[in-house]
């Protein structure tokens, strides 16, 4: 029997069992789930209703996420599954779903963050560039005024700092890979951030009593 997403097996509001009065029909078939792991990509292409194409991503290893306080975009490395909330099975196995949350390579954010507002992210990288001996940039008078303006909102949750001193960013998956082979997101941040930091240590500490 193949995958079918019709609902003419359900039983109705009040519980009666409906009526049999037709076989499944091409509109309403369902497909293999794609369980997108983490790995070098591979994107299948996959023909739809109406001569439409979905990509099917097998394996994903990057993905554009954005980092919406600060208006700024990066595709960054994908690291490893920490939390979903609809199963800890796709945490184990490494499972690329929208809504999983997910650690991401901190570099690239890291670096555009030192550009733009050149100084360090972290009291870690600070104390680093004081003790290296490098020679200062020349920068114009123009440049040092809107570097001066920007530092003045320079300012960081101590969350993403720790995280960024460890290299690692916490991220929702908001793309859905199985269906535009894409693992796209989102930087977590304030009480979203403090919401799942909560439930990952909460798990731990269960994890811990259990063995």
């Amino acid at each position: 029997m193949g995958i079918s997403r019709s609902s003419r097996h359900k039983r109705s509001a009040t519980g009666a069992q409906r009526a049999y009065y037709r076989k499944k029909r091409k509109f309403e078939l369902g497909r293999q789930p794609a369980s997108t792991k983490l790995g070098a990509k591979r994107v299948h292409t996959v023909r739809v209703r109406g001569g439409n194409t979905k990509y099917r991503a097998l394996r994903l290893d990057t993905g554009n996420f954005a980092w919406a306080s600060e208006h700024v975009t990066r595709k960054t490395r994908l690291i490893s599954v920490v939390y979903n909330a609809s199963n800890n099975e796709l945490v184990r196995t490494n499972t690329l779903v929208k809504g999983a949350i997910i650690q991401i390579d901190a570099t690239p954010f890291r670096q555009w963050y030192e550009s733009h507002y050149a100084q360090p992210i972290s009291k870690k990288g600070a104390a680093a560039k004081t003790a290296a001996t490098t020679e200062e940039e020349k920068k114009s008078n123009h440049l040092q005024r809107i570097i001066a303006e920007r530092k003045q909102n320079a300012k960081i949750d101590p969350l993403l700092e720790s995280q960024f001193a460890a290299g690692r960013l916490y991220a929702c998956i908001s793309s859905r890979p199985g269906q535009s082979g894409r693992g796209d997101g989102y930087i977590l941040e304030g009480k979203e951030l403090e919401f799942y930091v909560r439930k990952l240590r909460s798990g731990k500490q269960k994890h811990a009593h259990n063995a």
